[in-house]
C-alpha cells in the first residue's frame, strides 16, 4: 500500500478509527481473525442495512470486501475537500450478493456511504511505514556537568 495523498481533514477521526480496527484484527497468528469479522459484520448489515449509520468505520468494514472501488480513476478527483456522491458513485462496483443492502444506505444513508467509500479508498492506497526522521544538525548534550543544568528545577 503506498499513497501519496495525505487523509484530508474531513476524514481524519474516522479513518482512524477504521485504521485501528482494521489493525487491531490483523494477527499473524490468526490470519481468518479479519476475514471471520468482516463476514460477521456484512451479515448483520445484509440483515439490517441502517444499523452502522452513524458508524462509518463500522459501516466500511461491513462492505470492505462487498464493493470494487477504481482507486486509481477517483484519485484523479480533487479529494481534499468532501465530494459529492455522485462524484464518486461511478467509481464503485458492488457484489451481487451486497446490491440490495447497499441501494438501501443509498437511498437512506448516502452520506455514510459516501464516507465509508472513502475510508476504504485512503485505506487501500496508505502506507503505514513509519517516515524515517530527519537528522539535525545541533549536537546533543549528555554531560549533566554543563553550565546549563538548572540544579533548582
Amino acid at each position: 500500500m503506498q499513497t501519496d495523498q495525505n487523509i484530508p481533514d474531513y476524514l481524519t477521526d474516522d479513518f482512524s478509527m477504521y485504521l485501528e480496527n482494521m489493525s487491531s484484527l490483523t494477527d499473524p497468528e490468526n490470519p481468518e481473525l479479519l476475514s471471520i469479522y468482516l463476514k460477521n459484520v456484512f451479515d448483520q448489515l445484509k440483515a439490517s442495512p441502517l444499523l452502522f449509520s452513524g458508524m462509518v468505520d463500522q459501516l466500511a468494514m461491513a462492505i470492505t470486501t462487498k464493493i470494487r472501488i477504481d482507486s486509481k480513476n477517483l484519485a484523479l478527483l480533487d479529494l481534499s475537500n468532501e465530494p459529492e456522491w455522485a462524484d464518486v458513485k461511478p467509481f464503485i462496483g458492488v457484489h451481487a450478493d451486497a446490491r440490495a443492502c447497499i441501494t438501501v444506505m443509498m437511498n437512506e444513508a448516502e452520506q455514510d456511504l459516501k464516507i465509508a467509500i472513502l475510508l476504504i479508498h485512503f485505506y487501500n492506497r496508505y502506507d503505514a511505514t513509519p517516515l524515517k526522521a530527519e537528522e539535525d544538525d545541533f549536537e546533543q548534550v549528555d554531560d549533566y556537568e554543563s553550565e546549563d543544568f538548572d540544579e533548582n528545577y
